[in-house]
Order: structure tokens, then sequence, then C-alpha cells
């Protein structure tokens, strides 16, 4: 039994870090995903892909791999840049803003 054990990164659709402090452990598909002929809906036999397991700290899910005897894979998050420009949107209309802002 594969998984890998990650910290998610946050939605496209989301402006601050909910969810993104904690780490998960997920399975790896032990099997392929097969269409249903009849309804078309996707479906497959491993129930362990279903599994999404949720820890405090990288440390804990390691350890809860290793006490089960589960082989994961541990993946490191990518840092956030740090030349984000300040300011942002709001400053495109600032009074004092340097030169004329058009479209």
């Amino acid at each position: 039994m594969r998984a890998r054990i990650y910290q998610p990164a946050k939605t496209a659709m989301q402006s601050g870090t909910a969810k993104t402090r904690g780490w998960v452990l997920e399975f790896a598909p032990a099997s392929v995903r097969e269409v249903d002929p009849l309804m078309g809906w996707t479906s497959s036999d491993d129930m362990q892909s279903q599994v999404r397991l949720r820890f405090k700290s990288k440390e804990a899910a390691v350890e809860y791999a290793r006490d089960n005897g589960i082989e994961a894979d541990v993946q490191e998050p990518k840092k956030r840049r740090a030349n984000i420009r300040p300011g942002g949107y709001g400053e495109n209309f600032a009074t004092g803003r340097r030169g004329a802002w058009t479209h």
C-alpha cells in the first residue's frame, strides 16, 4: 500500500490560507478506474483511494504511516514567492500615483 504525505496548497478560489496548515496522507490508487457501460459513471473497486487522513504536523503523518506499515512518500510544500508587489490592485487607483492610469 503506497501513500503520499503532502501539505495542500490553497485553491484559486481562496484568498486566505485556510486548510493549508495541516498535512494530508492520501493513498495511491491500486486499480484502474472503469467506466460503467450503461450509466457512464466512473467506478473503482479500490476503497483506499477514497481515504484522506488529515494531521496537524508532518511528523504525526509520518509516524502514523510507519506505525501502520504504509510506504509513504513525503512531498515538501513549495514556498510562496516573496517578491509580491506591495500595494496590489488598489494602488492602480491611488491619488498619489505616479503617471496616469489608462485603459
